[in-house]
């Protein structure tokens, strides 16, 4: 199907280095796609289909695609969710904004047959045919004519979250891409290629890339669209069935699941699995207990961080490592991670700071689109520059990738593993004792999660935490609001267990100024927290600073700006005193 897409496309007289864009659901044909398009020289580009409009026409209008994979619906929590009205938006946007009409071509699921009614798209089924027909781009043999290109070659473009501004598109380099995968898979993970390797994502979301990337090792990839937690038992019930080995997720998955009290263990096989990932957010130390207990005794359970930046890995899984409770297990090899104070030197040990890598590493992003050579001087001279701001400002000549951690201890030859403290321009100050945002949510997970053993009374849904400015700007006050469960309100009792368990556990300073109850933390479409714009707006900035179409749930924004407003009232009225 590959070469027979690769066929289909050349009849579009495509280049190398033209770019073509998904906005699909994580189907087959999605993978076969970004095979496809990869082998003839031109640039992958991926949006998820649960992705607004909006969101969408603000990345590809930055990169111009000259063809559209997508898909007629999906199906999410059992219910159809037609996806051509949502493409035909997009597709007069980018001929509005930027005079573009790409080839579309739609991946027809027979769920939406009635709204199929516009010549300008191609179904993939005739396109697939074309090829087949046209059997271009092939050796004698039968074989693909890859297309080959320097290590330097764009392979894909991935965006940054863009909740604050226009998403950066990040332009990662083929080589090193495919030195980072069989260097995190081969060596640090041990996987094989009889490993069945699944991983619950959009198509939005780097750790689809990252499956995708387990095909160079030859493992057989799982693919999954739709709702994880609908049933429960589901994904586990895939898990004995195909055989899965490697079992990818959230750290919000794994926690959800944990608290409606589901033990898989109990109900299925799991002799196969062999390694379970989790990443997105921080893994609480409860969940690695609930996993190692309820899900399975002798897995490798290994929280991973790196992010859209690097399309890959700062730290994570090592089969020949122990795993200890609340860590990431090791830095990566070649990735010269240290942590630095805020004025840029090594921190002491025991010292949280900013994580940084001070030598260059094969992953390294090229840039932001365009690049020379594919846009005008001046667009590639301001994408350079905002490229450099974005990662080499803060520290001379040093990747700073916006993190703000603490290296532990070396131990059973591990050279320390990394405690994630939350995001570097989300971290907390009160007078001037700096701490991450996770410092207090691990409290909360450990103490107010939901489990069999607690009362409900004295459980929390959610939370978020953020700072106020106070003082004038010379100071700051933690703000913490909490998501109940059901139509509980929050009681004098409960806000004063919640800061008792802060102040034991953490210190005197971590204990929140205020307390607040909302109806919903505003999380982001790929599910992370959305701290910063909140911060932003509870300190006076507009709801419209926030770019709506990045959130899951951007109408919860209107009840954070009202207590912004009387947060700030507060400190008004107590300067004035």
């Amino acid at each position: 199907m590959v070469a027979d897409l690769v066929s289909a496309l050349l009849t579009l007289d495509l280049k190398p280095g033209d770019r073509v864009a998904s906005y699909s659901s994580n189907c087959i044909e999605n993978v076969i796609a970004c095979l496809a398009a990869t082998a003839i020289g031109c640039i992958w580009v991926s949006a998820a289909a649960d992705f607004g409009t909006q969101g969408v026409l603000e990345r590809f209008e930055q990169v111009q695609p000259r063809v559209i994979f997508a898909v007629d619906a999906v199906v999410y929590n059992g219910k159809v969710h037609h996806h051509l009205p949502k493409l035909q938006s997009l597709l007069s946007g980018l001929s509005e904004r930027c005079s573009l009409n790409p080839v579309v071509i739609v991946i027809q699921s027979a769920r939406n047959a009635s709204a199929w009614d516009d010549t300008n798209w191609v179904s993939w089924d005739s396109f697939i045919s074309k090829g087949k027909y046209s059997c271009l781009g092939r050796t004698a043999e039968g074989e693909i004519e890859w297309c080959r290109q320097s290590f330097d070659w764009p392979l894909w473009i991935l965006f940054s979250s863009g909740t604050t501004g226009r998403p950066k598109p990040i332009v990662h380099r083929a080589g090193g891409m495919l030195l980072q995968a069989k260097k995190e898979f081969v060596i640090c993970a041990d996987l094989r290629p009889e490993d069945v390797f699944f991983y619950y994502t959009t198509t939005g979301w780097m750790m689809w890339n990252f499956l995708v990337s387990g095909l160079s090792i030859g493992c057989a990839l799982v693919l999954y669209d739709g709702s994880p937690l609908r049933d429960p038992s589901y994904l586990w019930h895939l898990v004995d069935e195909l055989q899965i080995s490697i079992f990818g997720t959230s750290a919000k998955y794994l926690d959800q699941l944990s608290r409606i009290g589901y033990r898989p263990r109990d109900h299925h096989d799991l002799t196969c699995l062999r390694h379970i990932y989790s990443t997105g957010s921080p893994l609480a130390h409860a969940l690695f207990d609930y996993v190692y207990e309820r899900i399975h005794p002798n897995v490798l359970l290994a929280s991973i961080t790196g992010g859209t930046d690097i399309c890959s890995l700062f730290a994570g899984m090592c089969s020949a490592l122990p795993v200890h409770r609340g860590e990431i297990q090791c830095r990566m090899l070649g990735m010269a991670i240290e942590t630095y104070t805020h004025d840029g030197h090594n921190c002491q040990a025991g010292e949280a700071g900013e994580l940084v890598c001070v030598r260059p590493f094969p992953c390294m992003p090229i840039g932001f689109w365009p690049l020379a050579g594919f846009g005008t001087d001046e667009n590639v001279k301001a994408a350079a520059k905002r490229f450099r701001l974005s990662y080499f400002a803060e520290y001379k000549d040093v990747w700073y990738h916006g993190d703000h951690v603490l290296i532990t201890p070396s131990r059973h030859g591990n050279g320390g593993g990394l405690i994630m403290l939350g995001r570097s321009d989300g971290v907390l100050n009160p007078g001037g004792i700096r701490f991450g945002s996770s410092e207090i949510y691990n409290v909360l997970e450990m103490c107010f999660s939901f489990s069999e053993e607690r009362n409900a009374n004295d459980t929390i849904e959610d939370a978020l935490v953020v700072a106020q400015s106070i003082e004038g700007g010379t100071d700051e006050r933690v703000i913490l609001f909490v998501k109940l469960y059901g139509k509980r309100t929050l009681s004098i009792e409960m806000e004063q267990k919640i800061r008792s368990e802060i102040r034991s556990r953490r210190s005197p300073r971590h204990v929140p100024a205020r307390i607040i109850q909302v109806d919903d933390i505003p999380y982001t479409l790929n599910g992370k927290r959305v701290e910063i714009p909140v911060k932003k707006i509870i300190n006076g900035a507009q709801i419209s600073s926030v770019n709506s179409a990045t959130l899951r749930n951007p109408e919860c924004l209107a009840q954070f700006a009202s207590i912004g407003e009387m947060l700030r009232n507060e400190i008004s009225i107590a300067m004035k005193r």
